[in-house]
């Protein structure tokens, strides 16, 4: 939950919507909701669902290529189109362990019409 604070401290941006990758970014999105709450709240910011995730995909990041990987993201994760089409989107995961995630992410998010795709992430490089 700290690092969601300090996520939110020292990289606030202007957005339309809060979310994060389920459910590895969930508690740190609600840390950095919470640490911002009346600047969000001025900014009318709010934290919601960005991504629908198919609990039968099982693991991405351990698949044996990058290609298989980035399939497995997409079959996975799921756009909620009303949260993110035209939106300025900040997405906050966990970690990155090398990055195969959160590129396929933002680029379904982007085709479904995100505005803006501004990435957090709650542990330390």
């Amino acid at each position: 939950m700290h690092c969601g604070r300090q996520l939110a401290l020292e990289h606030p941006v202007e957005a339309d919507m809060v979310g994060s990758v389920p459910e590895s970014g969930n508690a740190a999105a609600t840390a950095t909701l919470k640490r911002y709450k009346s600047w969000f709240t001025d900014q009318k910011i709010p934290l919601g669902e960005l991504l629908a995730k198919n609990s039968y995909v099982g693991r991405t990041f351990i698949q044996p290529s990058n290609r298989l990987r980035q399939l497995n993201v997409a079959l996975k994760f799921s756009p909620i189109l009303t949260n993110v089409k035209d939106k300025r989107i900040i997405l906050i995961d966990d970690s990155i362990v090398r990055g195969n995630t959160v590129g396929p992410i933002i680029r379904l998010l982007r085709r479904a019409g995100a505005k803006e795709v501004h990435i957090r992430v709650a542990s330390p490089p």
